[in-house]
């Protein structure tokens, strides 16, 4: 009635509707409920958090941030305010990409065996390469991902799919990280299977490991990367040139992926979100240890005589790390 009254009385629309013009200047007068306050106020932060995420958001992720904001709200509240605002998330579009190798190259053993669950950062890492279309050509991104937090430790962009490319990648997850020990993972393509990348590998402590043939099911976690790069970026982006394209993916997964995107095998916290939670949980555990062995040194050294009434030095349990 209130979007028509310029073109029709609300008298008129009131006798037609069945119901009374007092009621209807009683109930347009009346303040909104709590209820529906707090909804609009929800609907605020939800375009707000709709929009921060590029549109990639869906209600899973959306009630996750909120929940971190302090709303205590259920993910079927906040489906039903997506829904009344037009929102939704992107959904992936399913694709099998797989790498032939070369005949004669010298291929690695799979240490992983599609076993991408690890207990702590930098044990395995998986990599691979994608193309970003341009008007001007295409852009190769290659990738490492730590497979404990899905984080980016490494990428580089080249115009080129020259071995390079790869090292450059290998190189900055091996400055950023430091490892002592870990496992490089990566299909059967003729970058990974080159002496070149091999030696820079074996010079640095790592251990390669290689999919098999064809099976991209083998790399799965990257090619999971991936489908989000797509999905969220590549798919709503046309991109003139190479550098423009360069800048985006940069963008994209230093200013977004790694820091603030919430993954729902990470119990919906962004990469970088939960190796802090990991680091924290470790200091506490190596804390508790050092307290739990200087209580025992402490007991050992002075032992309470039987019948004391002080009782013997509790000794604290250490917390579980999990990841």
């Amino acid at each position: 009635m209130s979007a028509h009254q310029e073109n029709y009385p609300i008298a008129t629309m009131c006798r037609v509707l069945g119901v009374s013009s007092s009621g209807y200047y009683a109930w347009s007068q009346r303040r909104l409920s709590a209820r529906a306050e707090a909804d609009q106020e929800l609907k605020e932060r939800i375009r707000r958090i709709h929009k921060k995420s590029r549109g990639s958001y869906g209600a899973p992720r959306v009630q996750a941030e909120l929940v971190a904001q302090g709303w205590s709200v259920s993910r079927k509240r906040v489906a039903r305010l997506m829904r009344e605002e037009g929102l939704e998330g992107i959904s992936r579009r399913r694709r099998k990409q797989t790498t032939q190798r070369e005949s004669g190259a010298r291929v690695a053993p799979d240490l992983v065996d599609r076993h991408f669950t690890v207990q702590k950062p930098d044990q395995l890492w998986v990599a691979d390469i994608t193309y970003i279309a341009t008007w001007a050509g295409f852009l190769y991104l290659a990738v490492v991902l730590d497979a404990f937090s899905r984080r980016v430790v490494g990428w580089a962009m080249a115009t080129h799919l020259r071995t390079e490319l790869v090292v450059d990648a290998l190189n900055m997850a091996i400055w950023r990280r430091r490892p002592e020990s870990v496992i490089h993972h990566s299909d059967q393509g003729s970058q990974y299977t080159s002496i070149e990348f091999g030696r820079r590998c074996q010079n640095a402590g790592v251990s390669l490991s290689m999919g098999s043939s064809g099976d991209c099911y083998d790399n799965a976690l990257c090619e999971s990367f991936f489908a989000t790069l797509e999905c969220e970026l590549l798919q709503q982006c046309s991109f003139r040139t190479p550098d423009e394209a360069r800048r985006a993916v940069f963008e994209f997964v230093e200013g977004w992926y790694n820091p603030h995107r919430r993954h729902s095998s990470l119990e919906y916290l962004s990469p970088i979100c939960y190796e802090r939670r990991y680091d924290q949980l470790s200091a506490d555990s190596s804390s508790s240890t050092v307290e739990t062995d200087e209580a025992m040194e402490i007991a050992a050294r002075f032992p309470q005589p039987l019948g004391s009434r002080c009782a013997a030095p509790t000794v604290p349990t250490a917390p579980t790390a999990t990841g």
